[in-house]
């Protein structure tokens, strides 16, 4: 594991990288809620955006800046999303923007924003205006951790994480920022998300690489199904530890320091799903396809049914393997074998009783087990990261807006 903590871990450093947070009140609690990830100066920058249809103002200006290939910093603010915002929310967007790229000397262009928080409330453009100057001041390289903290909303804990290769023969770091507990979906999970590298890559492989990663762990992790209006992962690439060319032995070291980054993020995102004690790691292997086996466990795993039933540390198989059926992946049912945790309670579509059934509900008390399904002899195999699901999460969501 590659996921950090404050106590254990305190300097997360990235050379060409600064980082800052600040109480703008903006949140009602009087909390941090105001972040800025700067660079040095403008570099390689690759960003991935939710595909809600009903997409906040802040995806929209940063999408627009970021397709251009450099960045120079993503401001980052808690407590609103401006989202369903209109015009005001755009001009709001642009006007913190500005004010961050006066300050650090730079084009607009070069400042991505990023929002969370409750939709369809004004942003505060007043109180971000009156942070900045203080915000930008504050930047230093050992500041993850703060921003990880102003960026949460439920989140019960920052997510920081880091993994480092060899480019050549200097050592660089991938580092990780991230937010998420509820409305945690695919596609693009519900979460702001931010990484920057001390290696040198093209933004063309960023993106290649950054779809890749995010594809295989933020797109495979679901918490209660819903997908939010603000999702945004941004990957910033300084390139002071040295270049990297694509199809070589760096760029499988860059991408799988990456893919680790997020998918240990994207672990934490699901373990601290909101009300959440339990999480499974959903296995559909023996599929037709990769695609039948996705399909399968994306299902499975953000089933009500099955997420209840892991609540209750109860080994229903029949939920799961109902599941599977309505999923549209194609199977025999009298071929199925599924297992929790290695113990078999389903074989050849058929239960093997009560019996086998008492390990994997002992297992299922554990805060983290495996629940793998066959559906036969394909070649198809595919995973999903999923959560319990209990009355703790309806009454952090009927409150959130009061």
């Amino acid at each position: 594991m590659t996921l950090l903590d404050l106590d254990n871990d305190p300097i997360c450093l990235v050379p060409g990288f600064s980082f800052a947070a600040m109480a703008a009140g903006i949140k009602k609690n009087g909390k941090p809620d105001l972040a800025l990830i700067a660079a040095d100066g403008p570099v390689n920058v690759a960003a991935v955006y939710t595909r809600n249809l009903v997409r906040a103002a802040p995806v929209l200006v940063s999408e627009e800046r970021t397709k251009r290939g450099t960045l120079r910093a993503v401001l980052i603010n808690a407590g609103n999303a401006n989202a369903c915002t209109g015009k005001p929310g755009l001009e709001a967007a642009r006007a913190t923007t500005l004010a961050v790229s006066k300050t650090l000397g730079c084009p607009v262009a070069e400042i991505a924003p990023a929002s969370t928080g409750v939709i369809g409330a004004q942003l505060p453009t007043a109180k971000i205006l009156a942070a900045i100057p203080s915000l930008t001041s504050a930047l230093a390289p050992d500041g993850a951790f703060d921003v990880a903290r102003a960026i949460m909303t439920t989140d019960q804990w920052p997510k920081v994480a880091r993994a480092q290769f060899a480019v050549g023969r200097k050592r660089a770091t991938v580092l990780g920022i991230a937010k998420g507990a509820g409305m945690i979906h695919p596609d693009m999970a519900t979460t702001l998300g931010f990484l920057v590298t001390d290696a040198g890559a093209s933004p063309a492989l960023l993106r290649a690489i950054l779809k890749r990663a995010v594809d295989a762990t933020f797109n495979s992790i679901s918490v209660d199904g819903d997908t939010s209006t603000n999702d945004t992962i941004v990957l910033m690439a300084s390139g002071l530890a040295g270049p990297v060319r694509a199809n070589t032995k760096e760029a499988k070291r860059l991408e799988d320091a990456i893919t680790e980054v997020l998918g240990d993020l994207g672990e934490s995102i699901v373990r601290d799903g909101e009300g959440a004690q339990h999480v499974a790691r959903i296995e559909v292997v023996g599929a037709k396809s990769d695609a039948d086996a996705r399909r399968a466990a994306k299902t499975i795993a953000t089933s009500p049914l099955v997420k209840t039933a892991m609540h209750g540390k109860d080994p229903n198989w029949g939920r799961i393997l109902a599941a599977a059926g309505r999923s549209g992946a194609r199977f025999d049912p009298a071929q199925a074998e599924l297992t929790i945790e290695g113990h078999v309670v389903l074989k050849r579509g058929l239960p093997l009783g009560a019996e086998a059934e008492k390990p994997a509900a002992q297992a299922m008390l554990s805060p983290k087990y495996t629940i793998r399904l066959r559906l036969g002899r394909g070649p198809g195999a595919a995973h999903y990261l999923t959560c319990d699901l209990g009355s703790s999460y309806v009454a952090v969501n009927a409150d959130y807006r009061s």
